[in-house]
């Protein structure tokens, strides 16, 4: 890797943007279901039910998810799965996997395994599982590569992985309202409710530095899945990747 990478719209040594990122994540973790709800106008809880819809999870299959956070995803595919399945919620910010435990816990959610772990060092075995997802983390991986290729490697032939992320959208009146919003909107919100205009700040930066929808798709070829496609959800500004690991 190259010694640097991008912090935001900043240029950082590439071994401190993994602090600079839990940095963030410690300050924004007990608000953080709070300010998703408000910033997305509730909108994510469908994203993530389209994601759930389209992973096609049954009964007594094995689920990671990687930057699960509050637990959300992980709430509705351990329903999946069952009494005879597993679910691994993995974080790699402490703060966050505590939130995610404490939400499954509160909600009488059973069988949930809680891992603290990197999406780039994902410390399980080849063929692992039958689904790996991670939503609205992987921009804020410092190896994106890396990422998926562990992904692939852990997930069982004939898996799907899921990306749920922010993208790029194509119709100019909707990206310029979203840009507006990002970067005027976004922040204040943050100091506002989170008392954290900085972290929200860098998140709003994060998306613009992510890779578009057809650049992601190739990313996820590269990294060896068969098959890739992605659905773009509210115009775009969302969009969800979907590989199958071909046997």
């Amino acid at each position: 890797m190259d010694n640097t990478t991008h912090f935001g719209f900043k240029d950082v040594a590439t071994q401190d943007k993994q602090g600079m990122v839990r940095s963030v994540f410690d300050s924004v973790a007990n608000k953080y279901d709070l300010m998703n709800d408000v910033l997305s106008f509730g909108a994510h809880r469908l994203w993530k039910h389209y994601t759930i819809a389209m992973a096609n999870v049954k009964t007594g299959d094995k689920v990671l998810d990687i930057a699960g956070g509050t637990g959300d995803l992980a709430r509705a595919f351990a329903a999946k799965v069952g009494d005879t399945g597993q679910v691994v919620l993995s974080d790699i910010n402490a703060a966050m996997l505590n939130e995610g435990r404490k939400n499954l816990i509160n909600k009488g959610v059973a069988g949930v395994e809680f891992v603290q772990l990197s999406g780039e060092q994902i410390p399980f075995a080849d063929n692992s599982f039958d689904c790996v997802s991670i939503a609205f983390g992987l921009r804020n991986v410092t190896d994106k590569d890396q990422c998926i290729r562990e992904m692939y490697r852990v997930l069982k032939p004939g898996g799907s992985m899921l990306i749920l992320e922010f993208s790029k959208t194509n119709i100019v009146p909707l990206e310029k309202f979203y840009d507006f919003y990002s970067f005027n909107v976004m922040p204040k919100l943050g100091k506002f409710i989170a008392n954290d205009e900085e972290s929200y700040q860098y998140l709003a930066e994060s998306i613009r530095k992510h890779p578009d929808q057809e650049t992601l798709k190739q990313m996820v070829l590269d990294a060896g899945f068969g098959l890739c496609e992605y659905h773009n959800l509210s115009g775009g500004i969302v969009a969800l990747h979907k590989g199958i690991k071909i046997p």
